[in-house]
């Protein structure tokens, strides 16, 4: 789709969305629901009904549907390698976020003892926070928390180098708050994890349709995403570092592979919804222009940051001149969420009716 300086082509953009061609109440409906996921572009929706629509099979067949389907998720491999710069067998595919997350860190507990440490963030999503306490709780490791600054709505980082000492082993911080927008700067984070030799693990879910995600240089150990976020099916999704992948032992069944990325994928995978994954990100990549998937990515994201940063201010300056809202200023950029404080006496029921009846979904 052509960008330019003064024109965002959103009519072009809005037609890719069935989901939006919805009326309710003889309105056009608006998600407002950014925490619960995107709507899925047409393209990974073809995809998606494609590859049901030819005949699946499982993996490693001596037949062409078993083949195909080997294709297919390779290249959405390759589409997200491309996407988080990683390499495409650092890649595995899960039901979501949190189950492969609870897999990792199943795996990863089987090499830490007792008396080590891990931690974690009082502004992450759950997600990334109760896999790490289980296993914490399994192997007798003990706990520190990064707590928030309140005042600033982002991590008081004052005492990092304590809680982050030769003790630690794992690090799980989220890139974006999916409750209150704020975009964290884990650059100090990674530095200390790098100074004691602990693993990062961060949870990208929210950040990843916003910001241009590099898994190496953000210093990343292990990132996780999901696709439902990105306009794309619900399919998690987790780039581990090769050498972390490769002495990784997760939970499995006897009879499957036991060599990454493949021994993280436990059972038969949604190959159609993976068949969505690759549409998705080339979608983000029809924005940009340059010679590989990559830069044509990151250029198309720069674009789609500008013109939503557009919409938020439109947002902002209206919310300024309404009555018990109270708007915050943050240190760092973030992604848009829109806060009710219930102390202003706004109740989210009457709300959410109101909201109904101008078809906000």
């Amino acid at each position: 789709m052509k960008v330019t300086e003064t024109e965002f082509p959103i009519q072009a953009v809005r037609e890719q969305f069935p989901a939006l061609k919805r009326t309710y109440h003889g309105k056009s409906v608006a998600y407002f629901d950014g925490p619960g996921g995107s709507q899925v572009v047409k393209s990974a929706i073809d995809a998606i009904a494609g590859y049901m629509e030819r005949g699946g099979a499982n993996l490693h067949g001596s037949f062409p549907s078993s083949w195909e389907t080997e294709e297919t998720i390779a290249g959405s491999k390759d589409a997200v390698a491309d996407f988080l710069n990683v390499q495409p067998n650092e890649v595995a595919f899960g039901a979501n976020m949190t189950t492969l997350t609870i897999a990792i860190a199943n795996a990863l507990g089987k090499q830490f003892e007792a008396g080590d440490e891990i931690v974690v963030t009082e502004m992450d999503h759950r997600a990334n926070v109760d896999p790490w306490l289980m296993m914490a709780q399994d192997r007798g490791l003990n706990v520190r928390w990064i707590p928030v600054d309140t005042d600033a709505l982002t991590l008081d980082l004052n005492d990092l180098d304590q809680l982050i000492n030769e003790k630690t082993k794992v690090v799980a911080v989220g890139l974006a708050s999916n409750a209150v927008g704020t975009i964290v700067d884990i650059e100090p984070i990674v530095r200390r994890a790098n100074e004691v030799g602990a693993l990062v693990a961060a949870d990208a879910v929210h950040a990843a349709p916003h910001m241009a995600l590099d898994r190496e240089q953000q210093g990343i150990d292990i990132l996780l995403c999901s696709a439902y976020k990105f306009f794309g099916p619900h399919i998690g999704i987790a780039a581990i570092r090769e050498n972390i992948f490769k002495e990784l032992k997760p939970y499995k069944l006897v009879p499957s592979p036991d060599y990454y990325p493949d021994n993280l994928e436990t059972g038969t995978q949604n190959h159609e919804g993976i068949a969505g994954i690759r549409p998705a990100i080339e979608f983000f990549a029809s924005f940009g222009e340059g010679k590989t998937r990559r830069s044509r990515i990151l250029n198309g994201m720069e674009h789609l940051e500008a013109y939503e940063n557009s919409l938020a201010k439109r947002l902002r300056d209206g919310l300024r001149k309404m009555d018990k809202v109270t708007p915050r200023s943050y240190p760092l950029r973030g992604v848009f969420l829109l806060c009710i404080n219930p102390a202003t006496g706004f109740r989210l029921g009457p709300l959410g009716r109101k909201c109904r009846r101008f078809s906000l979904a």
